[in-house]
């Protein structure tokens, strides 16, 4: 009997996972090119559990030559030296404070088990001063280069992002730490400093003027996260198993993790990349679910898509400069770097001529979960809502759209009253909301020959178009449907088509009735 594969999840540790004999995706080629072909100076920017720490894991176990846990991989049959360096790693991925004193006692513990590991005794007490000395040391006591990795630096910083007092001060704090890197080029081997956001010259690291940005080179671009290649490759076995437990083949099961985790890119063009952290936890669970956002959505996140003007219906497409990617973390006044950057948007496509880039939500977990973060903005009470929701879906797919609209009715009436309700805007965006959570296709304000459509769905094998009024009648809105024809600027999907006009209230706040005709037939 086979032995069942263990998961690394949460494991962060390369070591744990080959002593422990977990399931590894083999990056050590990546790792043997950024040692040998790098810079001394590198950053790389990826979201949130995207294996961002299992990267710096890796890469101090190389530096460190700890050749018998790459018995095996790539660079074993690559690395020829197996030179031994000392490391100094630092990782702020788990702190959780917004303070100076709590950041503080933070990195000194960190810089204390260096201290300890290598039987140093250092004199310097302010933490920049610290960290210079204790590179210096090691450069002495051991005639070789250091290395420094620095792993999620941003941490702090992303804490405190929308509080701009301490945001202010935490920003101070840090580049005093890492000032001092500046000053050590020449006793040091490779540094590697990862995070989410992206730095710009104007920002913490402006004294690094000559560090490489390794973020969007295409040498690097499946650094993190699992290719479709390694998951044919090195996860065959994963898939087989998942595919008996839903009863099907390993090619449909692989268009399924596709569409879940699948689809982001750091550079363009690029192969897709799947989210690692996802993919994983998929197989272990043997089942396929949103698992990035169990994790919790960043704060940071949710806070900056409040305070944005930008519709959740216009989070499908967007576009960017190269520029607009290298935004600095301190200055967050556009919605679209921080939504790349996190992970929320990806690159879906580059226009030469004009130089930008087409940014799309990348999967069905983030547009799902992007969604349901959104839902608090418009709904007093979320749990209910969503309970609401899957009543609503199981109408839908059992065909009864009236009972689908009876749910959403009682679901309008949990939205408080605010200024938009008295927008035909505001309810579109919020019938977009509600659809994204069946994780259906929605497009609003389609156009026609005619006029546009003010919602298209597409949803279970059928194609729903809906047409809002509001304080007017649920029947001038069918016969608008009716009257410009929408139905033919869809003839070619060759779907079902059910019409559906609603009337939504300023007084009460929800719908005040609707007439659906599901009899519509395609012109040939």
């Amino acid at each position: 009997m086979d032995k069942p594969l263990r998961y690394p999840i949460d494991i962060r540790s390369f070591p744990t996972i080959r002593e422990e004999g977990y399931v590894y995706v083999d990056k050590t080629g990546y790792v043997y090119q950024l040692a040998k072909n790098g810079a001394t100076y590198n950053f790389l920017s990826r979201p949130r559990r995207f294996g961002k720490s299992m990267l710096v894991s890796t890469l101090q176990a190389y530096f460190e030559g700890k050749k018998e846990l790459f018995t095996g991989l790539a660079i074993d049959g690559l690395e020829k030296e197996w030179k031994v360096y000392p490391v100094v790693s630092l990782s702020l991925a788990s702190f959780k404070g917004d303070r100076i004193p709590l950041l503080q006692e933070y990195l000194e513990l960190q810089l204390e088990k260096v201290e300890e590991r290598y039987s140093l005794s250092t004199t310097k007490k302010e933490l920049g001063a610290r960290f210079s000395q204790i590179v210096g040391l090691l450069h002495k006591k051991y005639s070789q280069k250091v290395v420094v990795l620095i792993d999620e630096y941003d941490t702090p910083i992303l804490n405190v992002l929308h509080d701009k007092p301490k945001k202010k001060e935490i920003l101070a704090f840090m580049q005093s730490v890492y000032v001092p890197l500046k000053d050590l080029e020449e006793q040091l081997r490779f540094v590697l400093i990862t995070g989410i956001t992206k730095f710009s010259q104007v920002s913490i690291f402006s004294t690094l003027n000559n560090i490489s940005n390794i973020s969007m080179r295409s040498e690097y671009a499946a650094v993190c996260g699992i290719t479709l290649e390694e998951i044919r490759r090195e996860l065959k076995a994963s898939v087989e198993a998942l595919a008996a437990e839903y009863g099907c083949d390993e090619e449909t099961t692989l268009q399924e993790l596709r569409s879940y985790y699948d689809g982001y890119k750091f550079r363009w063009p690029s192969p897709d990349i799947f989210n690692s952290y996802s993919l994983i936890n998929c197989f272990d669970w043997k089942e396929i679910k949103p698992f990035w956002f169990q994790t919790g959505t960043p704060t940071f996140v949710v806070e900056t898509l409040k305070k944005s003007k930008v519709l959740p219906s216009q989070l499908e497409r967007m576009e960017a400069t190269e520029q607009d990617f290298d935004a600095p973390i301190e200055n967050v006044v556009k919605l679209v770097p921080l939504l790349y950057q996190s992970g929320y948007l990806t690159i879906k496509g580059y226009n030469k001529v004009t130089h930008r880039y087409t940014l799309e939500i990348p999967n069905k977990e983030v547009h799902l979960g992007l969604m349901n973060s959104l839902v608090p903005n418009y709904i007093k009470e979320p749990m209910m809502a969503r309970n609401i929701v899957a009543d609503m879906i199981q109408c839908i797919v059992d065909g009864d759209v009236n009972a689908a609209l009876e749910k959403m009715k009682v679901f309008f009436k949990t939205v408080p009253y605010c200024r938009g309700t008295k927008t035909e805007g505001h309810w579109q965006q919020m019938l977009y909301v509600i659809f994204s959570l069946f994780l259906a296709y929605a497009d609003v304000e389609v156009h026609t020959n005619n006029g546009r459509v003010d919602m298209a769905m597409i949803y279970d094998g059928k194609l729903y178009l809906w047409e809002v009024k509001l304080d007017g009648s649920a029947k001038k809105a069918i016969d608008q449907i009716e009257l410009k024809e929408y139905t033919d600027r869809f003839s070619l999907c060759q779907l079902p088509i059910i019409k559906i006009g609603i009337s939504f209230s300023t007084n009460t706040h929800t719908i005040n009735d609707w007439i659906i005709n599901a009899n519509s037939k395609l012109r040939k």
